[in-house]
């Protein structure tokens, strides 16, 4: 009598095996296409069962750690947004690095273009004036630029000549002075010995001594520096010509080179920036001769040598605002008092601060007006920036580039998209001219 397994038609290992009533190669076909069915993944997958079994019963590291938050999640909004924002500043600043980098080792080339558009931004309105009268345009970009430049070695060279005449005479003042300046102190309040003003005379001839050493590099590198001058002022005049020649075609050029659409935009602030640069130039070059020309005359009156020199040191200074008038009037009142004394200095300080005063509270709201909006505390920094990054000339366009950068932020802030697509584009000035 056959027992359960054969009553059933599967053995205990789960094979089956033929029945009665059913063909014996039938059966053993039927169990084979199901056997490979697994293989070909046939629907059922009967040889896939033991494998979906065992990877269900092995334990998965995701599993067991599905009661421990997302470290992502786990850091606060807060600092996940400081982070975002800090990298992205990190990059900035990398960016602005290399940039400076760059610029530095070709400060030449840098400072001889923004002198250029300094100087464009000064003249370009007197080649439109001579255009408008029937003067040809190469004509009047030629002449001005060639009378500025003349004017401006002029007053270079009456400098040094002033100083050179008068320099005998400085030198006998300047040891006067010196002597009363001795004697001052040792008869005045601070009661300083003669062997300590003795002390710091021989610690500053022993100071010229050491540099003295080094006259060789000194005069390498003045030879290197009146190198650099000489190739920046011809670089700035030909620069010069062909921006107040041919400028708009310049800015339209590289107005091409944006993608279209910022162009719009970058087009208007490029007009309004470069109406702030021409209102800054002009309106500085009135307040530094007005200071130089009042200081000067006060100076003239008081006695004191060198009056020209120092009227055209004050000029120059009053170019870097705030700092550059602190330290032309320093100069002036340092020589009234080696020269004239103490009450004449004093008189002297009085003529500086009376005309910073006069600068300050009159000249430069009326002249300069709302065209350069920059709090004096930005001027401060921006100054100090320039002169720490890349010396007198950096603290000179320090100004100007925070000014037109102001300007060109504030444009772009209120630039308006929709209006700019619908208004026609413009065209421009040098089109208009061919």
């Amino acid at each position: 009598m056959p027992g359960p397994s054969a009553r059933s038609g599967t053995t205990r290992t789960g094979s089956v095996l033929p029945t009665r009533g059913t063909s014996v190669v039938v059966r053993f076909g039927r169990w084979f296409r199901r056997s490979r069915g697994g293989r070909r993944g046939d629907v059922g997958r009967p040889a896939a069962q033991p494998q979906q079994a065992q990877e269900e019963t092995t334990p998965a590291p995701v599993a067991a750690a599905a009661g421990v938050p997302d470290p992502v999640l786990a850091v606060p909004w807060g600092i996940r947004v400081a982070a975002e924002v800090i990298w992205r500043l990190l990059v900035i600043a990398a960016g602005i690095w290399v940039l400076a980098r760059a610029l530095g080792s070709v400060r030449v080339l840098v400072f001889a273009f923004v002198a250029s558009l300094l100087i464009s931004a000064l003249l370009q309105p007197t080649v439109s004036r001579l255009h408008r009268h029937r003067v040809p345009k190469g004509l009047a970009t030629v002449c001005t630029a060639l009378c500025g430049f003349l004017f401006l070695g002029l007053v270079g060279w009456f400098v040094v000549w002033q100083v050179m005449r008068n320099l005998g005479e400085l030198s006998d003042r300047l040891q006067d002075g010196t002597e009363d300046l001795r004697r001052w102190l040792a008869d005045g309040p601070f009661h300083v010995t003669e062997a300590q003003i003795d002390d710091f005379t021989e610690m500053l001839r022993a100071g010229s001594g050491a540099g003295g050493q080094n006259l060789t590099d000194v005069g390498i590198h003045g030879v290197t520096l009146v190198a650099e001058l000489v190739t920046g002022a011809l670089l700035a005049l030909f620069s010069t010509l062909f921006l107040l020649y041919d400028g708009p075609r310049i800015w339209n050029w590289s107005l091409k080179l944006i993608p279209a659409s910022a162009r719009p935009a970058l087009a208007g602030a490029g007009s309004h920036a470069w109406r702030t640069l021409t209102a800054y130039v002009h309106g500085t070059v009135v307040i530094a001769f007005i200071d130089a020309l009042c200081i000067g005359l006060g100076i003239f009156a008081l006695g004191v040598p060198l009056a020209l020199p120092l009227a055209v040191v004050i000029f120059l200074g009053a170019f870097v605002p705030l700092v550059g008038a602190v330290i032309s009037g320093a100069l002036a009142v340092v020589i009234a008092f080696v020269t004239e004394g103490l009450f004449t200095a004093l008189l002297v300080l009085l003529v500086v601060l009376g005309v910073q005063q006069l600068e300050g509270h009159i000249l430069q709201p009326f002249i300069l007006g709302r065209a350069v909006r920059v709090h004096p505390l930005a001027i401060i920094f921006s100054v100090a920036a320039g002169g720490l990054v890349a010396g007198v000339g950096g603290a000179v366009v320090a100004v100007p580039l925070v000014a037109v950068l102001n300007t060109v932020v504030g444009e772009l802030r209120h630039h308006d998209p929709a209006r700019n697509a619908q208004a026609p584009h413009p065209v421009p000035a040098a089109e208009k001219d061919q």
